[in-house]
């Protein structure tokens, strides 16, 4: 299963029900491409790079010197959940975005630096129900999984797992996602 590179913030906000999308355009080394979902599941895999509070909604702000209390050491990973895609939209239409700001941690002008960012490109959108591994699954990390790539290959078994949110809570949710997604259909 391979696994998608994204902030350690951000992987706590999902795990805790909080985030239900995912935004992506892809990292430098996917510039000309841009982002890409190549899998309908996939591990979450926590990174530390260029997290700031700056760029969060101030709900959700003062999580992040918690993660970064919680970092593995150098060199290894700590993977705690893995994501199923169960809508993927590009969008183009910043105020779509701006309808789903209730839906991730991001605040506005970190969505919007991500959009001026090769603008070319659309926003990926992706809806995901997150689950929760029974266990966490230490694994260390490569040389070749540094940089700016959205996907990194892990080879891991993920055994149990229980999901974020209920169904209905996730229902709820997951509705009102598409229905702002819908709009700019």
């Amino acid at each position: 299963m391979e696994a998608l590179k994204e902030w350690a913030v951000v992987c706590k906000a999902l795990e805790e029900g909080r985030q239900v999308i995912l935004l992506r355009k892809g990292g430098i080394m996917e510039y000309r491409k841009g982002f890409e979902v190549r899998h309908e599941r996939f591990l979450m895999f926590p990174t530390y790079e260029h997290q700031s509070s700056d760029h969060l909604q101030p709900d959700y702000a003062g999580r992040l010197d918690e993660v970064l209390k919680d970092a593995p050491p150098a060199g290894t990973s700590m993977l705690t959940s893995f994501a199923q895609v169960l809508d993927v939209k590009e969008v183009t239409d910043r105020s779509v975005l701006k309808r789903l700001e209730h839906f991730h941690v991001w605040n506005e002008s970190y969505v919007k630096a991500r959009m001026d960012y090769n603008p070319s490109k659309p926003m990926s959108v992706m809806l995901v129900r997150v689950f929760k591994l029974g266990r966490p699954v230490k694994v260390e990390t490569r040389e070749e999984w540094a940089g700016c790539k959205s996907w990194v290959p892990v080879n891991v078994d993920v055994g149990a797992a229980e999901p974020a949110l209920t169904d209905s809570e996730f229902g709820k949710i997951s509705y009102k996602v598409r229905e702002a997604l819908s709009i700019a259909a």
